[in-house]
């Protein structure tokens, strides 16, 4: 079998792709979109709770769709494009042109996402026959007034993230204007009512806009005659699938599932050439062109990492040319400082790839890799599945765009926490360097100096305690994934608790790397979630942040604290943290843990840990 397609439809025929449900992430890793295409019609005709019933663990994820044409097109690559980040999709279509009643009522169904699929043909449709671009101006303000109201009640109902698309302008109605003068005025109003969808998410961070010019770029069509006008779908199933692969990246980034790590081969990947025959001088960067394309995938490079995303080399090289190039190439648009580590060695990638991950202490699973060479993709592939790999060949020309294809590190959101991600980790592997200096990890921690400051999160923050639930996945006691909208309703709820947990130490600021999360119940408080970043384990930062919450709890006049441990394929490290500080277990029914603190002996802070409280309410 040639195909990931023809492997799912033989299980399908043969009875078992339920299952071997757990086969269908691997087999779609590096699926192209007509595979998607095929493969999201045979699993949308599965029912998601006999694949649950076979596989408890697989994470759903649910989806409702509503707009202004017909709308089941999108089931399909939905599915398989959810599918291939490992989600069990659950997608709900509304009611042909229902999108009104369906985002006005506050009881909807619930949904993880909520697609609204906007289409040039209704708004027309509402402008008189004949019709001139000012008229066209007149519905489309009526549009963009209407959306917002409903933005704004969906929201403000705590259902979840919404997503709106800009409308796109097909061809066949500027092409009703005979003059150029109107055609551009056309153009130029449509282009104004989408930049007012687009600015909506400045006021609404539970919203988001897909600009829909993006996706056209590629050469998609934006509606298929015959269907348009037989069926009412108004957007072809190419801009459908499109569309699904966009939001299938949100999908992973609100389950926590946003790639971290970067790491990228050098020799033909990179810049052109073999660094240990040509030499530094002779590698190609700029001056050709080639050399011009490998230098636009280096700047790539380093645009993603200003942003957060840990950049890494790993190079079958010696280290001293290495670094002699990246350190003194004049015309390298990376340095070596742009990288969290530089890895120059002979030995097999994936070793290498498994050790970085061990370094900066993330799974596997949070990084991609991008390499020229079959060999090394295979073995990477079949050794460290979890890793995301892109392939990339002998033009360089191609090499931005392969990589930015799946959006691998697509957020809703950046923070300055992920601006300063890339200079925390480099901290980071400087105290690995400082802990090896000392016989026992205890006199680590003594000189280390660290130092955690516990207070509610301020208004700025609340948008890095929703990244931090959204990205966390070892030190999650709960794994409940909150958005923006969620993270304020709690912080403005007067019984809520949303509490922001900074750490420091010799090496420099951490920044906002934890969060504790709950709610007060009577006189128990009820934690919803313990969270704290990988970057600081076992440190003490998490033993002295919950001392200072038990303690505000009985100070406070609280009698008991009440917390939870919801186990996942990933979190089993902190299986055992809540008994660790005093919690005892009250009831276990295979699916939760449920623990109890009477809050009689509240364990202090770790004595190397200087530790700073503030429970104002801001």
């Amino acid at each position: 079998m040639d195909t990931a397609a023809d492997e799912l439809r033989a299980l399908a025929r043969s009875g078992s792709l339920v299952e071997r449900y757990p086969r269908v992430r691997d087999l779609l890793a590096d699926a192209d979109p007509d595979v998607l295409r095929r493969a999201g019609q045979l699993l949308s005709r599965l029912d998601p709770d006999e694949v649950l019933r076979a596989h408890p663990g697989t994470p759903g994820f649910r989806v409702a769709v509503t707009g202004t044409g017909t709308l089941d097109g999108i089931v399909a690559p939905l599915t398989g494009e959810l599918a291939r980040h490992g989600l069990l999709a659950r997608v709900r279509v509304g009611d042909f042109g229902g999108y009104v009643t369906e985002l006005s009522d506050p009881a909807g169904p619930p949904a993880d996402l909520t697609l609204v699929l906007l289409d040039a043909a209704s708004v027309f449709a509402e402008a008189p026959s004949p019709w001139r671009a000012d008229d066209v101006a007149a519905v489309l303000a009526e549009r963009v007034a209407l959306l917002e109201k409903l933005v704004i009640r969906f929201t403000s109902a705590g259902r979840g993230t919404l997503v709106l698309n800009t409308v796109p302008l097909p061809r066949r109605y500027p092409a009703q204007l005979v003059d150029h003068r109107s055609r551009a005025r056309l153009g130029a109003v449509w282009r104004e009512a989408n930049a007012r969808l687009l600015r909506l998410t400045e006021d609404h961070p539970a919203l988001v806009v897909l600009d829909s010019d993006a996706l056209l770029s590629d050469g998609i069509a934006v509606l298929e005659p015959r269907l348009a006008a037989y069926t009412k779908a108004h957007l072809s199933p190419e801009l459908l699938h499109a569309y699904a692969r966009e939001v299938a990246h949100l999908a992973r980034a609100s389950t926590g599932r946003a790639k971290k790590v970067l790491a990228v081969d050098l020799d033909g990947t990179t810049w052109g050439g073999i660094l240990g025959d040509d030499g530094v001088e002779g590698i190609e960067v700029a001056d050709t062109y080639r050399g011009e394309a490998f230098r636009a995938f280096q700047a790539t490079l380093r645009q993603l990492a200003s942003q957060g995303v840990l950049l890494a080399a790993l190079s079958k090289n010696d280290p001293g040319p290495v670094r002699e190039a990246l350190g003194g190439h004049p015309r390298l648009a990376v340095r070596e400082e742009d990288f969290v580590r530089v890895v120059a060695n002979w030995r097999p990638k994936h070793d290498n790839l498994r050790e970085l991950a061990d370094v900066l202490n993330l799974g596997v699973d949070s990084f991609v890799f991008v390499d020229d060479s079959p060999y090394e993709r295979g073995l990477v592939r079949r050794e460290l599945p979890g890793v995301a790999v892109v392939a990339v060949d002998e033009e360089p020309a191609l090499h931005v765009d392969r990589l930015l294809a799946q959006g691998w590190f697509d957020v809703p959101d950046l923070t300055a926490e992920d601006v300063a991600r890339p200079a925390r980790y480099q901290e980071e592997l400087g105290r690995q360097d400082f802990l090896r200096s000392f016989d026992s990890v205890q006199d680590y921690l003594d000189e280390l100096g660290v130092r955690v400051r516990v207070a509610r999160a301020r208004p700025e923050e609340l948008a890095r305690v929703s990244q931090v639930t959204l990205r966390t996945n070892q030190f999650n006691l709960t794994t409940r994934r909150l958005q923006p909208a969620d993270v304020r309703a709690l912080a403005e709820d007067p019984d809520g608790y949303v509490v922001a947990v900074h750490t420091a130490d010799r090496f420099g600021d951490n920044g906002l790397v934890g969060v504790l999360l709950g709610r007060r119940e009577a006189d128990v408080l009820r934690l919803d979630n313990v969270l704290l970043s990988c970057r600081v384990f076992a440190r003490g930062v998490e033993q002295a942040a919950l001392s200072a919450l038990l303690a505000h709890a009985r100070d406070t006049g609280a009698t008991a604290v009440l917390g939870e441990y919801r186990p996942t394929a990933k979190n089993g490290k902190v299986r055992d943290f809540l008994p660790g500080v005093g919690f005892a277990t009250v009831a276990d029914d295979g699916d939760v843990v449920t623990f109890r603190h009477d809050l009689t002996d509240i364990a202090p802070p770790p004595a190397h840990v200087g530790l700073t409280v503030d429970w104002n309410r801001r």
